[in-house]
């Protein structure tokens, strides 16, 4: 079930053990501190890992002041991008020599390809996403509203053991990586290598 901003600030309040809202502007302790500490957690949590979701590409608009020194030219940074995976040109995302400096992207090519973390629609959230992030709402929600520090310490290990568990599930929506270097077995028969090609990658 797709969870909004509300949803996800409510589960994260009932793990802390204080009222669920229904709104950031109710006026209750719960609903202001949701409210001021939302953005700034979701983004960390968006941030901390190249998640397949949240990554986006786009074709940077080129600015027309140059950079004052270092490089040749600046492209506009998306509003959406929280942070830079990497930049290429040619039609390729990556493989550009490049800084990032003022929300600009610093580089001597002509076009960038920009491949970086975006901030998508919580709807758009998948659930192993939801729960790392929930914890880490819990987490941060705690010592507002409880002044729990032995509390607040049980939900960051909790966080911290969602966030890991949320990067392996995420990596495995990737191709694995192909193992092309098998010098070790020259002068070994085909089918025996080829046999130990097919136990390695299922390592």
């Amino acid at each position: 079930m797709a969870l909004s901003q509300i949803d996800l600030c409510s589960r994260a309040l009932l793990k802390v053990g204080a009222h669920t809202i229904a709104s950031f502007d109710e006026g209750t302790a719960e609903a202001e501190v949701a409210a001021s500490l939302y953005p700034t957690v979701r983004d960390s949590v968006l941030s901390a890992h190249p998640w397949n979701f949240a990554t986006a590409q786009m074709t940077l608009p080129k600015l027309s002041v140059p950079p004052i020194a270092d490089f040749a030219n600046a492209f506009q940074l998306p509003s959406d991008c929280i942070r830079v995976l990497s930049a290429g040109t040619g039609g390729r995302g990556q493989g550009a020599v490049y800084k990032i400096a003022q929300r600009r992207v610093l580089t001597d090519v002509d076009e960038v390809v920009l491949t970086y973390v975006s901030r998508p629609d919580e709807l758009d959230y998948p659930p192993f996403f939801d729960m790392a992030l929930i914890a880490q709402l819990a987490a941060e929600f705690c010592i507002p509203l409880t002044d729990s520090t032995s509390r607040w310490e049980m939900l960051q290990k909790l966080a911290e053991a969602e966030l890991r568990r949320a990067k392996l599930i995420d990596a495995q929506e990737d191709t694995p990586p192909a193992i092309e270097d098998f010098s070790l077995l020259e002068g070994v028969s085909d089918a025996a290598r080829a046999h130990f090609k097919d136990k390695l990658c299922r390592w």
